[in-house]
């Protein structure tokens, strides 16, 4: 029998760890509906970044600017051991902000 009620798991953000700086996407539809997935995927893609590289945070518009909602829980996550910072509102709407992790 199936316990998954006939929802599949959101597809992760990353499935490695990049030795380079990237960006994370999102601001999916899925992300617009489900915050907490945006937050639990942007908290993998940081995990996912190696020392000495960055990733870009591209969250989805419909949440606001992420000082309401994302830098406590990259702060919740990570402490200082990382550093954020607000970089630009897309024209789309969405928001970046990059997460560096230091060497």
């Amino acid at each position: 029998m199936s316990t998954d009620h006939g929802h599949a798991d959101p597809d992760p953000v990353t499935d490695h760890v990049h030795e380079n700086s990237w960006s994370a996407n999102l601001e999916k539809p899925e992300h617009a509906e489900d915050r907490a997935m945006l937050l639990e995927q942007a908290v993998e893609a940081v995990e996912h970044t190696a020392d000495g590289y960055h990733v870009n945070l591209v969250t989805h518009g419909d949440h606001g600017h992420p000082s309401t909602y994302l830098f406590s829980a990259l702060e919740s996550a990570f402490g200082d051991d990382v550093e954020w910072e607000y970089v630009e509102q897309c024209g789309c709407g969405g928001h970046v902000t990059r997460v560096s992790v230091p060497e």
